[in-house]
């Protein structure tokens, strides 16, 4: 098959932490032809989705793991496969390429599916299942969020659209931050605040439960660091070796379904202890991670299920 990458700069990944790495790795060990751009190369010409980028070949040598061949404008209709990997902000700059991406569904599988990546982003999802999550709140209004934190005490405050744990708080019931931290965020972004009431098993880590068309092939725990509550591997989270529980499971057996009905065929939820905290759809990671510990080839998964998505 013919695949695009449209993912963010290639040069600076870590090959062995990338998943979309990991992904480009394994669809070339199958055969499959690589193609790379980033998202500002995508563009809508007279009815075509082009994209100005380069073919691709991969490789696992540190400082050397990619060459490109020579520049070009392809369309994406050509294509079998495309892959929607450039990480957030999902700003409306990651929202457009979403509904240009979304004109490829007559001829080429996108992955995740475009439509539902930009109606169900991380922390929006995860409203559909509130009897799996914990007490959570969206507003922008400070006397909403308040109301919130005089409820339930111990918050966690974040931005609904951020990533890899930047603009996390923690804010315990004698903190008198909040107001302040409120007129932070209004003050450089139009978008509301999510609140969820704060979960001491955190400390024991963040699970990163990986599902492949809805089914779930594995975890890795991340601890956080001493004195941190975020437990994201951007801020120095430490993964660990971990088993899926029965309420994981049973998490993943509420959701599952949904997620193979809407294309979303590599999704990384987020638990602490008994809740569901985040559905992850557009840029997931933890592949490499979980392979080491438990010797699971879960590109090869992934590729399974495209490979018969696109029979």
């Amino acid at each position: 098959m013919k695949i695009a990458f449209q993912m963010d700069p290639i040069g600076p990944i870590n090959i062995n932490a990338d998943s979309t790495f990991r992904i480009a790795e394994e669809a070339q060990a199958r055969g499959h032809e690589l193609f790379y751009y980033t998202p500002d190369c995508l563009a809508y010409e007279e009815g075509r989705i082009t994209a100005r980028g380069w073919p691709l070949t991969v490789q696992r040598v540190e400082g050397d793991h990619f060459s490109l061949g020579a520049e070009q404008v392809v369309d994406l209709a050509d294509f079998d496969v495309v892959w929607l990997r450039q990480d957030p902000p999902f700003d409306m700059f990651y929202i457009t390429t979403t509904h240009l991406l979304d004109r490829l569904k007559a001829t080429t599988l996108v992955v995740n599916d475009p439509f539902w990546v930009r109606n169900y982003p991380e922390k929006l999802l995860v409203l559909d299942f509130p009897q799996l999550t914990p007490p959570t709140t969206i507003a922008r209004d400070l006397q909403t969020i308040r109301a919130f934190k005089e409820k339930h005490g111990d918050i966690i405050l974040k931005p609904l659209y951020g990533n890899g744990g930047a603009g996390v708080f923690r804010l315990t019931e004698s903190d008198r931050n909040l107001a302040s931290l409120h007129e932070l965020f209004t003050g450089f972004s139009r978008e509301p605040l999510i609140v969820q009431k704060f979960l001491p098993a955190v400390s024991k880590g963040d699970k990163r439960v990986i599902l492949v068309d809805g089914e779930p092939v594995g975890a890795i725990n991340r601890v956080p660091a001493q004195g941190e509550t975020r437990s994201n591997m951007h801020v120095g989270g430490r993964p660990e070796k971990v088993g899926l529980t029965e309420r994981d499971l049973e998490i993943c057996a509420s959701i599952g379904p949904l997620l193979r009905e809407k294309g979303q065929i590599f999704v990384g939820i987020d638990v602490i202890g008994d809740y569901l905290t985040e559905i992850n759809v557009t840029s997931p990671t933890g592949i490499q991670e979980l392979e080491r510990f438990d010797g699971t080839n879960i590109a090869e998964k992934i590729w399974v299920a495209i490979e018969a998505r696109r029979g």
